[in-house]
């Protein structure tokens, strides 16, 4: 289904946990020598299950305190009334940091971090509500986050 076997997914699980791992400690932790390991590892990427790298910073420490999940309406119904436009016009606010078309009440669902509440209001009434299609929006403000940065989960492959 997937074109992975157990030593890929192997792999996959072990560089969520630890991107950082050279190829011989990634090799050693799944019992391959380097030169295979390094050929999957590669393969992977090639193939698109591996998208990249990042270090993952604490949000808290560069002083993005707050972190606001909003629920946003567009004025037509369906996804012809999801323009292209406010799609691109979303994607290039960097204080949204995750954004997904949903089905629900909502038409996008997106995360969006903060210094702080004052710079919430800004961003809201400054850029968000700028553009015309946004009918409502919703605002969702996590008082604390319990889980984050998970691996995704594997077990569905090859089963």
């Amino acid at each position: 289904m997937h074109g992975l076997d157990g030593t890929d997914k192997k792999i996959l699980n072990e560089l969520q946990n630890a991107g950082r791992l050279s190829n011989q400690d990634l090799a050693d932790r799944i019992h391959l020598t380097a030169s295979p390991c390094l050929r999957r590892v590669k393969h992977l990427e090639d193939e698109g299950f591996i998208e990249g790298y990042r270090a993952v910073l604490s949000r808290r420490k560069i002083g993005l305190g707050l972190t606001v999940f909003l629920e946003i309406k567009v004025d037509a119904h369906g996804m012809e009334g999801i323009s292209n436009e406010l799609q691109e016009a979303l994607h290039a606010m960097p204080e949204i940091v995750s954004l997904h078309i949903v089905s629900g009440k909502a038409d996008f669902l997106a995360e969006v971090v903060v210094p702080d509440l004052r710079a919430y209001e800004q961003f809201l009434m400054g850029k968000l509500l700028k553009h015309k299609s946004i009918k409502e929006v919703q605002s969702n403000v996590a008082i604390r986050s319990v889980k984050g940065h998970s691996p995704l989960p594997l077990d569905h492959l090859n089963q």
